[in-house]
This record gives structure tokens, C-alpha cells and sequence, in this order.
């Protein structure tokens, strides 16, 4: 059986931030593993999220256009819909866990998927939260040495 992965908003970003060279590649490579597994999962959160950011906020924005052409094509993944219910859960999972509310909607969205791990870089790698594994796709890229 194949384990869903949920994939946070930053990963997505960072997938067509043509600034964050390094980022971009680490990112598309997880999306594009995801896809060939059939196995990725987001949420309304993480689509109305990366539509502002890759619209406004990033280094070389792209069209509205082109980003509601990119949402379109992941609507091929399974796309959790946040509900009411899922407002109180996230907020009980901030309390316990000590995480922004919006992280822990996050969480919400893949415990609803039934997903086993959330692609992030928003919390702790390796860190299980409900049932949730944490990773980070960043964590084994090659950091600079900042001494020179």
C-alpha cells in the first residue's frame, strides 16, 4: 500500500520559486516523486496560499493566469476541504503541540487524508505530530560554509 503524502504550501512555492535555486530543485523533485507515486495530497489552506504567494510575494511572481493553471493541474491530487470541525481540531493541536494555528491546520488536513507524513519546512523534521511524521525535503541539501 502506498502512503499518502500531504504537501505544505512552502514545498509547492519553493517548486516554482525561480529564485531559491536550491530550494526549487529539492522541492520539484519531492512533487515530481509524488506524482509519479500518485500519492500527493493538499489542501483548500495550501491552494489559497500558494495562489497569493507565487502571485505576490515571491521573487519573480508569477500571473495569476499561470497560477490558477497550476492549481487546475493539482486538482488532479486529492484536495482536503477544510470544514468547520476542522477549525476546533487545529486549535487543540496548537494547544497540545505548542505549533501556529495554521501549521496545525495543516496537520488537521493530513490526519482527514489519512496521510502518513507532511512535506514541510515549517516543522520540526522527523517530529511526529498526531500520527503525522514530519519531514523536511531541505534538510540534506548542501548549505553553504558562511565563514569565508
Amino acid at each position: 500500500m502506498r502512503d499518502k503524502v500531504f504537501v505544505d504550501t512552502n514545498i509547492l512555492i519553493y517548486a516554482y520559486d525561480r529564485a531559491s535555486a536550491e530550494k526549487r530543485k529539492n522541492a520539484a523533485e519531492a512533487v515530481k516523486v509524488l506524482w509519479n507515486q500518485g500519492n500527493g495530497v493538499l489542501s483548500t489552506q495550501v491552494l489559497q496560499e500558494f495562489y497569493v504567494n507565487v502571485t505576490r510575494k515571491i521573487g519573480h511572481p508569477v500571473s495569476p493566469d499561470r497560477a490558477r493553471s497550476i492549481i487546475a493541474t493539482y486538482l488532479a491530487w486529492r484536495v482536503e476541504v477544510i470544514r468547520p470541525d476542522h477549525v476546533l481540531q487545529a486549535s487543540e493541536i496548537q494547544e497540545r503541540h505548542k505549533i501556529s494555528f495554521w501549521d496545525a491546520m495543516i496537520v488537521v488536513s493530513a490526519i482527514q487524508s489519512g496521510a502518513a507524513k507532511v512535506l514541510t519546512e515549517d516543522l520540526n523534521h522527523g517530529q511526529l505530530i498526531e500520527g503525522v511524521l514530519v519531514e523536511n525535503p531541505f534538510m540534506h541539501q548542501i548549505i553553504p560554509d558562511q565563514r569565508r
